[in-house]
């Protein structure tokens, strides 16, 4: 789960590709931007790319963009009640019952933003919460997944990135190298990846987020930056279930 459109790309679209090239299922839930948003499209079409299936939407407004949520009567994932956003996404990983679940690091990205904090909070909550039977049961059936992995940067691992980050002035919060457990070389995906950060338009055609500061770059550079994926693993009870069926 993950707080924006163009995040479950950026952190993690080469993990999804290879687990769909794989022939497993996956899905992704975005916390903020309702569905009749601008970015809601973009969203469907790089999914589409990933093979994770239609887009899985909590219906909050992001903290710094009205325009998130048209309709001015949604509340911001900031400042939704815990529970409720909680039980949300409860609600998703019951229906889909994966055996993995990918979020946010506790920092928030190396940008620390306030709702990639929040919805690593919630994934927290959530992923225990849906196996427990007596919380949310008008949600569904329990289903308790197998393993947590936070999408995270090391100070090692950074890279380019950061003089990349640092050239638009974004804060840089990283975790230490001991924090990551698994370091993932997605250099295979890296075609499709790119393909599913370029369908978040909106982005690409702006100075200073993400998917537009990689487009002015070569290639190459790009393609550094991209090819590696690092998750550090939160401890869970473990769970039966298919290995394979992956959720971020």
């Amino acid at each position: 789960m993950f707080a924006h459109p163009d995040d479950e790309s950026l952190l993690a679209g080469g993990v999804l590709a290879q687990h769909h090239a794989a022939g497993a299922r996956t899905a992704v839930v975005t916390a903020t931007w309702t569905a009749d948003s601008h970015r809601a499209p973009e969203l469907a079409d790089a999914l589409g790319v990933l093979g994770a299936g239609a887009p899985r939407l909590l219906g909050y407004a992001d903290a710094r963009n009205p325009a998130s949520a048209p309709r001015s009567e949604v509340v911001r994932l900031v400042d939704a009640p815990l529970d409720e956003a909680v039980g949300r996404l409860v609600a998703h990983i019951r229906e889909f019952r994966p055996d993995i679940v990918v979020g946010h690091d506790a920092l928030g990205q190396a940008t620390g933003h306030l709702d990639h904090r929040r919805a690593h909070q919630i994934t927290l909550l959530a992923v225990e919460a849906a196996g427990l039977p007596h919380l949310y049961p008008e949600a569904g059936e329990p289903w308790q997944p197998a393993a947590l992995y936070a999408a995270t940067h090391s100070r090692s691992g950074l890279g380019r990135l950061g003089p990349l980050l640092r050239s638009v002035g974004k804060t840089l919060l990283t975790v230490p190298d001991a924090y990551v457990t698994t370091t993932v070389d997605v250099s295979p995906w890296a075609a499709t990846k790119w393909a599913a950060i370029s369908c978040h338009r909106s982005e690409v055609a702006r100075p200073r987020p993400l998917p537009g500061l990689l487009a002015r770059l070569p290639e190459p550079e790009r393609t550094e930056i991209i090819a590696t994926e690092q998750f550090t693993r939160i401890p869970l009870v473990p769970a039966p279930g298919d290995p394979h069926n992956l959720v971020a």
